[in-house]
């Protein structure tokens, strides 16, 4: 269990990270844009051969593929509903999304990670950096976004504090369920977490990147996938 809170509170602090640095600082928007399409590229990895790879090992791909579906519905109906309750109280609503996609992805896969860990699955450096490298530049974005938008520093570090501590315990509850739990639930959770990413990457995250970075995005977003690819393949 102690390896469950450790290894837990180490892949959520790149959350709260994330959303301090976006305190300290105003980041320009070209800056602010090259991260954003730095973080989908690494998260485009991270879905590729982590989250789907592995999924598909585990159990197959019916589980995988179901789990897809339900995360792709989850994340688009949540952001509907966001959507909806922002435009009822003239709020922009901006960096929402990412703190929604962040939410959405990180309970499943950090409900793996400490099925993993009761299992007596190791676990790599290569891959803590990978998750650092993904969910830093995340919630970066969304915490400058929220701040433009309006809303008040505090509330911005406690949403941010809020979804850490949930990803966190998800690696505890994880921990726990693991005797309850196969690996058919292991892939749709990790199918869970790559399909409301996906959406959140083609809704939100790439072309609030594109609209900040312009022509540079691309070049980020590859610089992205390319290192995350490589710690996950060396993990």
């Amino acid at each position: 269990m102690g390896a469950a809170i450790l290894w837990g509170v180490v892949a959520a602090s790149p959350l709260i990270i994330g959303a301090a640095l976006a305190l300290l600082r105003t980041w320009p928007p070209r800056w602010l844009g090259i991260v954003l399409g730095f973080g989908a590229g690494a998260l485009m990895a991270s879905i590729a051969f982590e989250l789907w790879e592995e999924g598909l090992d585990l159990a197959g791909p019916i589980p995988l593929i179901v789990g897809v579906v339900a995360g792709a519905l989850a994340y688009f109906i949540a952001d509907r509903i966001l959507d909806a309750r922002a435009a009822k109280s003239k709020d922009s609503g901006a960096g929402v999304p990412l703190a929604l996609g962040a939410l959405l992805d990180g309970i499943p896969e950090q409900l793996v990670l400490g099925i993993g860990l009761a299992s007596g699955e190791p676990v790599s450096i290569a891959l803590v950096v990978a998750i650092v490298v993904s969910n830093l530049p995340e919630s970066i974005g969304s915490a400058a976004d929220l701040l433009k938008g309006g809303m008040a520093k505090s509330r911005v570090l406690l949403l941010w504090a809020g979804i850490s501590v949930i990803c966190a315990l998800a690696t505890v509850a994880g921990f726990g369920l693991a005797s309850a739990t196969g690996d058919e639930f292991r892939a749709g959770a990790s199918g869970f977490a790559a399909g409301a990413l996906l959406v959140m990457l083609v809704d939100s995250m790439v072309p609030d990147a594109q609209e900040k970075a312009k022509q540079v995005t691309g070049l980020a977003t590859v610089l992205g996938f390319a290192l995350a690819a490589g710690l996950s393949l060396a993990s």
